[in-house]
């Protein structure tokens, strides 16, 4: 089964895109990378003969597959032009759930921080109610805790040098 998985999506990989990647999964099935396009598509083993699971998904940026987002059961007797209209179909959809990805800038960085939603440090410490600190202090949490070391260490001095030697 492997063996025809594999001749289906070289085939599959030929008509579809340019540059691609084919390999094997752990399951047993074989995988299509397309990276220029950040798509994969997924042959796998049904348990049927010359049926197969076709799935779909994107590649997300550090080059890791997100899960499948489509799938269907093909029949690998059909035609090589039969099988790339269902796996464009597939792509189809997995390209309109996606959600639109900014456009990095020039320093490679997702875009400036009034672009991603979040305000600027300035606009940040701006926030009314949020004034900055006029002296710091320390709670009387804090002095309880430190009364409390200075206790112990005390009392270990004690008991090490208080007594007499004899």
């Amino acid at each position: 089964m492997y063996a025809q998985l594999r001749e289906t999506a070289d085939e599959l990989a030929g008509v579809l895109w340019r540059e691609h990647t084919v390999y094997r999964e752990r399951g047993g099935g074989v995988v299509i990378r397309g990276e220029h396009v950040r798509r994969w598509i997924s042959l796998a083993p049904t348990g049927g003969k010359d049926r197969a699971l076709l799935r779909a998904g994107r590649i997300l940026d550090g080059g890791t597959t997100a899960p499948a987002r489509t799938e269907v059961v093909v029949d690998l007797t059909a035609g090589t032009a039969e099988l790339a209209a269902v796996c464009r179909r597939l792509l189809a959809d997995v390209a309109a759930a996606a959600e639109p990805v900014a456009q990095p800038s020039r320093a490679g960085r997702p875009g400036r921080p009034e672009e991603r939603g979040r305000p600027s440090r300035a606009a940040r410490a701006a926030r009314p109610g949020r004034g900055p600190r006029k002296e710091r202090h320390t709670s009387a949490g804090s002095w309880v805790v430190l009364l409390c070391v200075a206790g112990v260490v005390g009392v270990w001095l004690y008991s090490v040098f208080g007594s007499s030697p004899y």
